[in-house]
């Protein structure tokens, strides 16, 4: 995970990109991704718009699609 602070105006712009566990990953692994997020965005001044992206290696739903990974 990386983060960049931008100053602007009317406010500063601090940007997180993340790379989650996968499912397959241990728990203890998984609980320690979310807690270092967890902090940086703690750290991250209150007046900051947050900008959050990355892989956060999700399945939505429970359907298969055949040929869709």
């Amino acid at each position: 995970m990386i983060s960049i602070r931008i100053q602007g105006t009317p406010t500063n712009l601090t940007i997180i990109q993340i790379y989650a566990p996968t499912t397959d990953a241990e728990e203890e692994t998984i609980e320690k991704f979310y807690a270092e997020l967890q902090q940086l965005i703690d750290e991250t001044p209150r007046k900051d718009a947050i900008l959050l992206i990355g892989d956060w290696n999700v399945k939505v739903g429970h359907k298969e699609e055949p040929g869709v990974v």
